[in-house]
């Protein structure tokens, strides 16, 4: 009769043997590994997961239930888990290693972790590091000669697959033991060089490049001098080691990094500009929601004693020249910090000339980088709001409403809204349902005005991420009371309604009783998809319902057109 640990032995066994015939199983391999040169296997690393029954081994450890506590205890001990389980399920994954060691399907490091339940709770272990020298010599001679000819040599844009290996193999201390941190930057530097003039190519280039920096930040660079733990939000929670401090004197007086013996070395030379680098990186170019992550690594490496850290904080990241980021003048004075997305603008003189220089500023920086999802602090004697209910009393809406005040600024208010307006962006100082893209109150104020902001009116709708901002609604509700339902307006309208919500109720069913505005807003409809039809008739007409009861009851020509409505829907 087998004991409790013949089976639980069998059953982890059999589940490892399992996996890796599985593996061997895909027919896709070969294909896999020769879409670059950079990639040498497609697995690196099995999690064994062992439950009593339903024991699992993944290449994919989401860890979900890593942090918590295992309401029934393991049968056996950790001593037992890591003398004697561990070791022969080691030898068993190192026997399939063995033979496959030179097929595609294993990279030229493997990593094989397990997590037991334990008398003592539950423990996690790295079971087994594998390095196959062969592989990683050929991969090392392959990385060299890709930066060679395609990064420091190359001309021509890059692949994000090729970014995807190349980013994280630059980083890894088992192929680059010494790193060379301003090498490595420069070569960062060069993959967004070359992918210039592709905008949708470079932001997927430089996810690639923030995702490895960042693990390299959160599992090599700051553990050294850190606490680390995991919040209930899963972010982690830093805390200085006691007498953590780094291994070199941080800056000299001059700011300058210095050696052991107090020479001056070149900025971006030490791993702590590396993680400057990093949350540069992540502040000029991840969504909104990413930002703090940037702000705390500058406060982690402030308090491990950067100086450039600390300047950063105060005045931002050294990207920009300072004229760029400092404008004064007898009518405004205005600083930016693109680390904390922030401007400052000082209105001196309450003048349309004030605010067309701080306009001008602020789409100098936008064209050169600074994040679109910044706030202004507004220095002014002057309080305007735009005539818009449910708006953020933000600085920067008050800013924006009083330029509005000036019509001459309007065209240079389009041209800072055009720059401006990017999806998934969001003014810094607004949030819940407040939270508007940028470009919003220029777009919204010039759209309540002049017929000639229509056109804007209909970029911005086709940018707007509905999925978290509801303040279009708000905007549409004033736009038909200030401009009416026209033929000329009809067209911002259903593109504004397009990215309206459940919520919105409009009272303009009496004006559509004018044939050419109802027709107008068919030719507009017709060649959405029946669900955006819908979408944009349910705040007007209410269910579909509703409109077959009307165009029912309609005659002549309103019924031919209410009738068309319903044919758009698909009803």
């Amino acid at each position: 009769m087998s004991t409790l640990y013949d089976q639980a032995m069998e059953e982890m066994i059999t589940t490892i043997h399992e996996w890796f015939d599985e593996q061997e199983k895909r027919d896709d391999l070969e294909s896999v590994v020769k879409r670059t040169t950079l990639q040498m296997g497609i697995v690196n690393d099995i999690v064994l997961d062992y439950k009593p029954g339903r024991t699992t081994v993944d290449s994919l450890d989401l860890g979900l239930d890593d942090d918590v506590k295992s309401k029934q205890a393991g049968a056996f001990t950790e001593e037992q888990v890591r003398n004697e389980i561990g070791p022969k399920l080691v030898e068993v994954v190192q026997g399939r290693l063995d033979k496959l060691a030179d097929t595609p399907l294993i990279d030229y490091r493997f990593t094989f972790r397990g997590k037991f339940p334990t008398t003592e709770g539950k423990l996690q272990l790295t079971l087994l590091e594998w390095i196959n020298d062969e592989k990683r010599h050929l991969l090392l001679e392959r990385i060299h000669t890709y930066v060679d000819k395609k990064l420091e040599h190359g001309t021509y844009p890059t692949k994000p697959l090729e970014s995807f290996f190349l980013t994280s193999h630059l980083l890894d201390p088992k192929l680059f033991p010494e790193l060379d941190v301003a090498w490595t930057i420069r070569q960062y530097d060069r993959i967004q060089e070359l992918n210039q003039g592709r905008p949708e190519a470079l932001a997927e280039h430089r996810c690639e490049i923030t995702r490895a920096v960042t693990a390299w930040a959160e599992n090599q660079f700051l553990p050294q001098y850190y606490d680390v733990q995991s919040s209930a939000y899963r972010t982690n929670e830093y805390s200085l080691k006691p007498g953590a401090t780094l291994e070199w004197d941080v800056e000299s007086q001059t700011g300058q990094p210095s050696d052991e013996q107090g020479k001056a070395q070149t900025p971006g030379t030490q791993p702590i500009d590396l993680l400057l680098y990093t949350a540069v990186m992540i502040l000029r170019f991840e969504p909104s929601y990413s930002k703090p992550k940037g702000v705390t690594f500058l406060e982690l490496a402030k308090q491990l004693g950067s100086k450039r850290a600390a300047r950063m904080m105060t005045e931002g990241s050294g990207t920009y020249a300072k004229d760029d980021i400092h404008v004064k003048t007898e009518e405004v004075e205005c600083k930016a910090n693109d680390v904390f997305a922030l401007m400052n603008i000082h209105i001196r003189k309450e003048e349309a000339g004030a605010y067309q220089q701080a306009l001008t500023f602020i789409i100098h920086l936008l064209k050169q980088g600074f994040p679109k999802g910044y706030k202004i602090k507004l220095k002014s004697a002057v309080k305007q709001y735009l005539p818009i209910k449910g708006l953020a009393k933000s600085d920067t809406h008050r800013f924006f409403a009083n330029a509005l005040e000036y019509p001459e600024l309007h065209p240079l208010l389009e041209k800072y809204a055009r720059e401006a307006i990017q999806e998934f962006e969001f003014y810094e100082d607004t949030e819940g349902e407040k939270s508007c893209m940028p470009g919003s109150y220029a777009t919204f104020g010039l759209g309540l005005v002049d017929e000639r902001y229509f056109p804007l009116v209909e970029f911005y709708m086709g940018e707007v991420d509905d999925e978290h901002q509801l303040i279009q609604d708000k905007f549409i509700a004033a736009f038909v009371e200030k401009q009416g339902v026209t033929v000329q307006a009809i067209p911002a309208l259903v593109a504004s309604l397009r990215r309206s919500t459940d919520s919105l109720k409009l009272k303009i069913q009496s004006v559509l009783e004018n044939d050419e505005i109802l027709e107008q807003l068919v030719r507009q409809i017709q060649e959405l998809e029946h669900y955006e039809a819908e979408r944009v008739l349910y705040p007007i007409f209410g269910k579909v319902e509703k409109l077959t009861a009307l165009a029912r009851k309609a005659e002549g020509r309103r019924k031919e057109l209410l009738l068309e409505l319903l044919q758009v829907t698909g009803k």
